[in-house]
């Protein structure tokens, strides 16, 4: 996220002056504040869906390797809201205006949903080592969430220092609005799609090999014997 290119959409240098603040800014800080930026994230859990085969798994995916099947597949789909608002004021003598904004951004993980490939009984070997690859997936996703909170935090921080924003008459609102589309809410989902390189690396080729052999062969047994419908 190009933060110092933000930072220029707010025109601050207009209003400094020789000595400390100018009775405009004076105005702006102590009557409506400073900027507010309040994250919060969610977890909703998780659930154990063992209904889709296999096939239907690894149409599901997407993306895997030639002639490979998905035993497992953890799904789910971050999201991202975000609200502006906030105080302003303006002062027609010098052409510009203030605005505290408070900006409010959600991050959620809705419920995660972990597939085991029907093939594989509950409570069978096979089925608890397939179980086990796929909690690795939903703890790195568990685990990733508070530290994008974190690393977001940090950058809002950094970037609003609680004070009011100055803009031209009229713009401020609108410049707001853009600096979170154009800027933080890429930066935001950028963030929170690092966690499929993760995510990549739990699913190596030294892991499906491993697979293949637990339970004395019983995951690729139950594999090629397994019909290919959807169904």
């Amino acid at each position: 996220m190009r933060l110092a290119a933000a930072l220029a959409l707010f025109l601050l240098a207009p209003l400094a002056a020789a000595q400390g603040r100018t009775p405009f800014q004076a105005r702006c800080e102590d009557t409506i504040g400073g900027a507010v930026a309040v994250l919060s994230s969610r977890q909703d859990g998780y659930r154990i869906d063992n209904t889709r085969s296999t096939y239907d798994l690894t149409r599901l995916k997407g993306r895997s390797r030639p002639n490979a099947f998905v035993l497992g597949l953890t799904h789910t789909e971050a999201r991202v809201a975000i609200q502006v608002g906030g105080r302003m004021l303006a002062d027609p003598a010098s052409g510009y205006e203030c605005i505290a904004p408070r900006i409010d951004i959600a991050l959620v993980y809705p419920t995660i949903v972990v597939y085991v490939g029907r093939e594989f009984k509950p409570g069978s070997c096979a089925y608890q080592q397939v179980l086990a690859h796929e909690m690795r997936h939903l703890n790195t996703y568990l685990d990733h969430l508070p530290k994008v909170e974190a690393r977001v935090r940090a950058a809002l921080a950094q970037r609003f220092q609680s004070r009011p924003l100055y803009a031209r008459t009229g713009q401020a609102q609108a410049l707001l609005q853009n600096e979170i589309d154009r800027s933080w809410m890429p930066y935001i989902r950028s963030e929170l799609a690092k966690v499929e390189a993760l995510q990549a690396e739990i699913d190596s080729p030294q892991e499906y090999a491993r697979l293949g052999k637990v339970c004395a062969g019983e995951v690729q047994s139950l594999i090629r014997t397994a019909p290919r419908s959807r169904t």
